[in-house]
């Protein structure tokens, strides 16, 4: 029998693995929901700042969690624009060492296509694996923090049970699930009322090519029998009915951030090449409902949109997306660009106007105070 259907009555004890920009904000509201939060980073530094900032537990080993979750890295040390996942795995194998049969993995770090069935793999199919990727945006934190609309996908139906328990604990969402995902040993039954659980069983409905598809999620109950009530993190998710979506989801945002961004870069060069105000075409062409241009300013760069586009490229040897190939090129025309009139001491403006004088052209520049931002949204 599969060790991990067992899906847990309640959450107490979490485990937050990596606390930097990402991981300290979560392990923050995850104590702010109530658990039982502790931490781990490989950083003693990030460990010392959780614990005086946030009051989170330092973790020395790895052992009793209920749900761990995963926020570290996924890049390279030295190059944070190519991805790697090393770091990952080899964290993955130190739970797999210690955690208990029947514990949540949630996956929030940006991952390729096919790693979180890797991990599944790794920690010998007895724990619950699902991969929920963060939207978080350090701008916009109360917009755009840990409590916003997410997708999660499951490596099997059980994963995606207990995940869904654990982010949101509704009760009924519409969403996909697929049937070939179910585990031959699932052991809760629509009509099975041997619950051991304080928690009542509801009907899921969940939409697949036009089926609907019913699966048992336990919701949080309160009881006079228990000593405490189910709690959740309070995180509207969106279930998708493969754990790839999920993984490709992520990459796919940044992907197309980076395209919006390249076009916004390309125009700008288009408009120095041909003498046209880019400012002044760019606020004209954001007065249409649906169109929004954004400001290219320094380049592409950050921790996400970079990476997460090669990892786009990466996930597939059979297609290869020449739009991201040719966005990363027009990145790489706007840089050698800005560094070519910054070396000649000509700042770069957001407009262009006609040669003045013949000392040279006179260069004026709109200002704009946006809330886009070339990082991850």
């Amino acid at each position: 029998m599969d060790k991990r259907q067992q899906i847990p009555a309640q959450f107490n004890k979490i485990l937050i693995v990596g606390l930097g920009q990402l991981g300290l904000p979560v392990a923050k509201y995850v104590k702010e929901r109530g658990f039982d939060a502790y931490g781990y980073d490989i950083s003693p530094k990030a460990m010392d700042r959780a614990e005086k900032t946030a009051a989170i537990k330092k973790a020395t080993d790895f052992g009793e969690f209920d749900v761990y979750i995963l926020c570290v890295s996924t890049h390279k040390p030295e190059d944070m624009f190519s991805p790697q996942i090393d770091g990952l795995f080899s964290i993955v194998e130190r739970i797999s060492k210690e955690a208990k049969n029947g514990a949540l993995v949630s996956i929030e770090s940006t991952i390729p296509k096919g790693t979180s069935k890797k991990v599944f793999e790794m920690l010998n199919h007895r724990l619950h694996v699902a991969h929920a990727p963060h939207r978080w945006y350090a701008l916009e934190e109360k917009e755009h923090g840990v409590n916003q609309l997410r997708v999660v996908g499951g490596v099997c139906n059980c994963c995606l049970k207990v995940a869904l328990q654990f982010y949101d604990g509704s009760s009924t969402k519409n969403g996909i699930l697929s049937d070939h995902s179910t585990p031959a040993s699932t052991s809760s039954d629509d009509n099975n009322s041997n619950s051991n659980s304080n928690n009542s069983s509801v009907t899921h409905h969940i939409t697949s090519t036009g089926d609907t598809i019913d699966i048992s999620l336990p919701t949080p109950t309160s009881t006079s029998t228990s000593s405490s009530t189910t709690i959740s993190l309070g995180i509207p998710m969106h279930p998708v009915s493969e754990v790839e979506v999920a993984e490709i989801t992520k990459i796919v945002e940044n992907a197309d951030r980076y395209l919006q961004i390249s076009f916004a870069e390309d125009l700008y060069l288009y408009c120095q090449a041909n003498n046209i105000n880019f400012g002044e075409l760019r606020e004209a062409l954001n007065t249409k409902w649906n169109v929004n241009i954004l400001e290219p300013r320094d380049g592409i760069g950050g921790h996400c949109l970079p990476k997460d586009s090669i990892m786009f490229l990466q996930s597939t040897k059979s297609i290869s997306s020449k739009i991201i190939q040719a966005a990363m090129e027009v990145d790489e025309d706007y840089r050698r660009y800005r560094e070519s009139r910054e070396g000649r001491g000509v700042g770069i403006g957001m407009g262009i106007g006609k040669q003045r004088s013949k000392e040279g052209a006179h260069l004026f520049s709109t200002s704009f105070n946006l809330s886009e931002d070339i990082e991850d949204k």
